[in-house]
């Protein structure tokens, strides 16, 4: 089961890093088309990387359910954790319909908006280290 909670940390991690990254992806897009830059790169690397991370995004997911299953985890905090986890699949989810404005070259939110937006998943993943480690009920 050791090896199964390092493939999991490993797909979180992962997951986690395109989480952070595509947002900015999308400010750099926003930013560069309005300063008249050639953007299409951009998208293209959104596509992928977004391809990317839900794939890790998914193994994240099962591998977390095979623990859950296997380590049959109880108490209040493994309640709190998945809620947490399914705000940030929601989170994941909103990615995809920017992803779909900027490939049909529809605007996409303003670059401010989008660093905030890069925020709330740093808030999501401390909350579910916090409910993993203290387990506070």
């Amino acid at each position: 089961m050791l090896y199964v909670k390092v493939f999991h940390l490993l797909a979180v991690i992962s997951w986690m890093a395109g989480i952070f990254y595509l947002p900015r992806i999308y400010v750099h897009h926003v930013e560069g088309q309005a300063a008249g830059e050639d953007v299409r790169r951009l998208v293209i690397m959104a596509r992928r990387l977004y391809h990317f991370t839900s794939m890790m995004g998914v193994l994240a997911l099962g591998s977390g359910l095979w623990l859950w299953l296997g380590f049959d985890f109880v108490g209040g905090w493994i309640h709190a954790k998945l809620t947490v986890v399914l705000l940030l699949v929601a989170y994941h989810i909103s990615m995809r319909v920017f992803l779909k404005r900027l490939q049909r070259g529809a605007a996409l939110p303003s670059a401010t908006t989008l660093r905030w937006y890069n925020e709330l998943p740093l808030v999501l993943l401390v909350a579910i280290l916090y409910l993993v480690v203290v387990k506070p009920f």
